[in-house]
This record gives structure tokens, C-alpha cells and sequence, in this order.
């Protein structure tokens, strides 16, 4: 039977939100998935705009290549979305995100980690 654990970003530290400081790929990283085929994360991440205006907000998906590793949407300001919705990764694939300006959107979120 399989295991199910919450686990942090691992590109946060305690569970603090990400400040998204890249502005182009190669992104800023918010998780490195567990390694081999074994063990999948289920990732959802959460994105806030400081900003008093919308941002645009590339998510990578373990490469560069638009739109085959892309998750692309806005960010209205002053608010928070779901950018990615419980999306399964393993086999060490990076999530990695850029902002359409740095250091005005953050990440938070977690993994469901299925072994």
C-alpha cells in the first residue's frame, strides 16, 4: 500500500514562501523531486504579486523548451493563485519559476509525496 507524506517546497526554507527573483529561464527553483521512478511528488504551488500590478508567471517543468516544460499565466497584484495543481513529478525533474519582475512574486506550497 502506498504512503503519503506532506512535505516542504524544497527550494523553501521551513516552509517559507519563495521569493520568484529570475526574470527569464533558467528560473528561480522550488522543488527538486525525490529521485528514481519510485516515489512520485504531487506539487502545488501557490503564487502572491506584491505588486500593484499583474505579473506574468512562467512555471519550468524540468526544462526551457515552450510550451513542451511551460506553465504560463498572470498573477493579478495583490492577490494569490494556483499556479500548479497537485501536478506528479519524480525521477529528480526541477520546478523551477520566473516573474515578469524580480522579487515581486513568491511561491508557497508543498508536495504530497507518494511512495
Amino acid at each position: 500500500m502506498a504512503s503519503i507524506t506532506k512535505e516542504f517546497l524544497s527550494g523553501s526554507t521551513n516552509g517559507r514562501p519563495i521569493k520568484v527573483v529570475a526574470t527569464a529561464t533558467a528560473g528561480t527553483t522550488l522543488h527538486t523531486a525525490a529521485s528514481g521512478v519510485l516515489s512520485k511528488d504531487e506539487v502545488t504551488i501557490y503564487f502572491s504579486n506584491t505588486d500593484t500590478v499583474e505579473r506574468s508567471v512562467t512555471v519550468e517543468f524540468g526544462g526551457v523548451t515552450a510550451p513542451d516544460d511551460h506553465l504560463r499565466f498572470l498573477v493579478p497584484p495583490g492577490e494569490t493563485i494556483l499556479g500548479v495543481p497537485g501536478i506528479p513529478i519524480n525521477n529528480g525533474l526541477v520546478v523551477k519559476a520566473f516573474a515578469a519582475a524580480a522579487n515581486v512574486v513568491t511561491a508557497s506550497g508543498y508536495v504530497n509525496r507518494i511512495s
